[in-house]
């Protein structure tokens, strides 16, 4: 790791990093959010019943698409031809919690980290756009890198927190 900026030049200016003379090889990355809400608002969601449809479902491709197109909407990051992007997603009816987990891949020089956070956080706003009508008070939360590997930092994996 370096203790400086990567997109910052000497003179304090932004640019895009020139990854040419990095090797390319396999990226991976995971990210998590989750958003909290009511038992009753997780429940209308659980049931499929939710004045918008599949919300799951709707969100699941959303974040696919955000994976797809995190180059345009991150100034500074790279457009990359992903190989893979999914978002998983798993109900916590006891905390109120919907788990969305996103995953990107990428045969190139450099990494998918923003392709995943960016799929986990769309993927969050869109379950949020679709269950506003029953409840304006859900919260996004937590959204952050789980893991990533490849390139020349290798492997990082965060330490899990068992709490909510």
């Amino acid at each position: 790791m370096t203790d400086r900026l990567t997109h910052v030049d000497d003179t304090g200016t932004v640019h895009m990093v020139d990854v040419a003379g990095k090797r390319e090889g396999e990226r991976i990355a995971r990210a998590e959010a989750r958003v909290r809400m009511s038992a009753q608002t997780l429940a209308a969601l659980e049931r499929g019943d939710a004045p918008k449809g599949d919300v799951l479902g709707t969100a699941r491709l959303a974040g696919i698409q955000a994976a797809k197109r995190t180059g345009d909407l991150i100034p500074l990051a790279h457009p990359l031809a992903l190989s893979f992007a999914d978002v998983r997603t798993s109900i916590d009816s006891a905390q109120g919690v919907v788990r969305i987990e996103a995953e990107a891949r990428a045969v190139g020089r450099t990494g998918v980290e923003m392709e995943a956070m960016t799929a986990a956080s769309v993927a969050a706003l869109t379950i949020y756009d679709m269950v506003k009508g029953i409840e304006r008070g859900v919260r996004i939360e937590r959204v952050e890198l789980l893991e990533k590997s490849g390139g020349c930092s290798g492997t990082w994996q965060r330490e899990r927190d068992r709490s909510n």
